[in-house]
């Protein structure tokens, strides 16, 4: 597999007109031999399980828990495999949605590390009547894989859409072999129609991002949806069955171009995208500016550039 060699490749990344609390916030990166996991899950019921994805010999480097919250906006109490975990700050937008995470690292590592390989079930338990779902996100080092970026970014999404443009001093090179540009979504209270759209570079890549696909019932407290592992790379332009909120964006990438620009947009402005997370070929830093203000975010990439998401949030919808 080829590998991207270091190139200094500056890279910006802008959001247009976008307010200040208005878009996904870079919270992990990760750069060399390390591969992600990501899954959801939520239920009319208190517990459920979730999953974590790592093969043999890899060990865990972090992993975190969301819990994505309606109407009430509190913190609710979760157990992770019995083990009852802390919550920081929330990310709430104005459309009583949001969500917060929690460091589950040292569990997810107690579990996987000398492991099998393959997939490790997790038991989650809610004591909240306000919960959507869950989210789970593992990053594993596995030195088998090649050179790798990884960039996990989390908040809520702005009511009035996003786009970002990222421009490279440097032309891309998607024909590389093994290029990887894998792209996944968290959203919340999503269901029945409700849905979202991403373009990139100006072909829209899906209209139907959305639904319960995590979920069990048609019910506010199982409206989840995390691209996952498990889940096949939702074809180009899927019907709203099909869209499991993982994509390849390579296709969307031409050799020689030097900028990627992503757009969303949430018609109906019920939903919350609370979660997107890229793994991409190559050595790359992402650099945020030094105050944290997500409308504008500055990137250092080598190799291949990555592409910082933002999306829109939307109202709640009354369940189907």
């Amino acid at each position: 597999m080829r590998i991207l060699t270091p190139v200094v490749a500056a890279l910006a990344l802008a959001a247009a007109a976008a307010p200040a609390s208005a878009s996904l916030n870079l919270f992990q990166q990760f750069v060399g031999s390390y591969g992600l996991s990501t899954d959801g899950g939520g239920s009319i019921g208190s517990t459920y399980t979730v999953n974590a994805f790592v093969p043999v010999g890899a060990t865990v480097t972090g992993a975190w828990l969301y819990q994505a919250n309606f109407f009430d906006l509190v913190t609710s109490p979760i157990t992770l495999d019995g083990n009852a975990l802390t919550f920081g700050p929330r990310f709430d937008n104005a459309n009583g949605l949001g969500a917060t995470r929690a460091d589950v690292t040292a569990l997810a590592a107690a579990k996987i590390n000398g492991g099998a390989g393959g997939t490790y079930s997790f038991s989650v338990t809610e004591f909240g009547a306000n919960v959507s779902g869950v989210g789970l996100v593992v990053v594993y080092s596995d030195p088998t894989l090649p050179t790798q970026t990884i960039a996990i970014m989390d908040g809520f999404s702005a009511v009035e859409g996003d786009t970002f443009t990222a421009s490279f001093a440097n032309a891309l090179d998607p024909t590389a072999g093994g290029f990887v540009a894998d792209f996944r979504l968290g959203i919340n209270h999503s269901c029945c129609g409700q849905a979202s759209t991403v373009a990139v570079n100006g072909t829209t890549i899906t209209t139907v991002a959305g639904d319960l696909d995590d979920g069990d019932a048609v019910d506010n407290s199982a409206l989840i949806t995390v691209g996952g592992n498990d889940d096949a790379f939702s074809p180009f332009l899927p019907a709203y069955g099909d869209d499991h909120e993982r994509y390849d964006i390579s296709g969307q990438i031409s050799l020689g171009d030097t900028s990627i620009k992503v757009d969303t947009l949430n018609p109906s402005t019920d939903d919350n995208i609370f979660l997107a997370t890229f793994l991409v070929s190559g050595e790359g830093v992402i650099i945020t500016p030094g105050v944290p203000e997500p409308a504008t975010w500055a990137m250092l990439i080598s190799g291949f550039g990555m592409v910082g998401f933002a999306a829109r949030r939307r109202r709640v919808a009354a369940q189907a």
